[in-house]
């Protein structure tokens, strides 16, 4: 098997590439190396798939046709290929602050590399999705057959989009396709904008943390390897049109978290308890027996032994 893995210096792609060329897997990797974060973490992700001989990149937009069409001509054709679809706009408040970015990332974009998953004959399709995509709804576990059709951000809407026209393409075209739904993924070489890099980067420096939804909020954490394991699963099993999630199958109080945080640094935070965002949903919980069914997903790190990973990494990477 080949694959063609958009966002491969992201957080998730990051891992995901490790994971497959260890496997003997063979990867085209493809990023834009965009600011929404720091760049410098992208290109020192980066440069560790390229020690490896199975890994070439590609430098491009999603947007970009020319630098799309030469990651694809590295791909080829046939049954053995596969298109891993990682690259999006991530962040729910920055989708609220800066819509035309995941305007342009996560609906044109991804119309821009299904359309070439068909005309260039790849053998199927496994792209990100989200739990966002659920809105707030006040049920005990977020399954794939809940409507789907109240978002609460627009980055959740344009996961959506991903996913009906993920349908479509396999109804017109024969398009397998398998779209995942991530439950808030952390881990080592984590996004700078999300919470637990927040927390220890505060922590350890001194600085008040905010805590919003007042500190009520509950969470699917769901370690990083345990995602990589159900998207190297996905990309084998090729089905050819699934919806599935893929979390921890543990709700966690966030100040559960907190607390695990806390005392990774040796040290209380400062906490500055917040209303909720716009965006924001109260509670996260996924139902993974249809991964488990399919997938064989057999997610086992829990938040004691996955966020001191990460504050370790943390300590490391930046010398504290």
């Amino acid at each position: 098997m080949r694959v063609l893995l958009t966002g491969s210096a992201g957080f998730i792609g990051f891992h995901t590439a490790r994971r497959l060329l260890a496997e003997g897997i063979e990867v085209v990797g493809f990023d834009n190396f965009n600011p929404y974060y720091d760049a410098t973490l992208k290109e020192r992700r980066n440069q560790q798939l390229e020690g490896h001989d199975g890994f070439r990149l590609v430098r491009g937009d999603l947007t970009d046709p020319q630098a799309l069409d030469r990651a694809f001509e590295l791909l080829g054709s046939g049954d053995d290929t596969r298109v891993c679809h990682l690259a999006a706009q991530a962040g729910v408040r920055h989708s609220i602050e800066h819509p035309e970015d995941f305007v342009r990332d996560n609906l044109v974009g991804f119309n821009n590399v299904i359309e070439r998953v068909r005309r260039r004959e790849v053998g199927g399709l496994v792209y990100a999705s989200t739990s966002s995509i659920y809105g707030d709804q006040d049920v005990e576990r977020l399954h794939e057959e809940l409507p789907t059709d109240r978002q609460a951000s627009l980055y959740g809407v344009t996961k959506k989009a991903n996913e009906l026209q993920a349908g479509v393409y396999h109804r017109l075209y024969g398009l397998r396709s398998t779209g995942l739904r991530f439950f808030t993924v952390y881990g080592p070489w984590g996004r700078p904008d999300m919470a637990l890099f927040l927390f220890t980067d505060a922590i350890l420096h001194d600085r008040p943390i905010k805590v919003f939804g007042h500190g009520e909020m509950q969470r699917d954490f769901t370690y990083v390897d345990d995602i990589t394991q159900g998207v190297a699963a996905a990309l084998r099993r090729n089905y050819e049109l699934e919806i599935i999630n893929l979390g921890r199958g543990k709700t966690e109080q966030l100040m559960r978290y907190i607390e695990i945080i806390e005392q990774c640094c040796g040290k209380e935070a400062e906490k500055q308890f917040l209303p909720m965002q716009p965006g924001d949903m109260r509670r996260t919980s996924a139902d993974t027996g249809k991964a488990q069914r399919l997938l064989e997903y057999a997610p086992s790190t829990d938040i004691d032994v996955g966020v001191p990973r990460f504050v370790d990494w943390y300590r490391e990477y930046h010398g504290v």
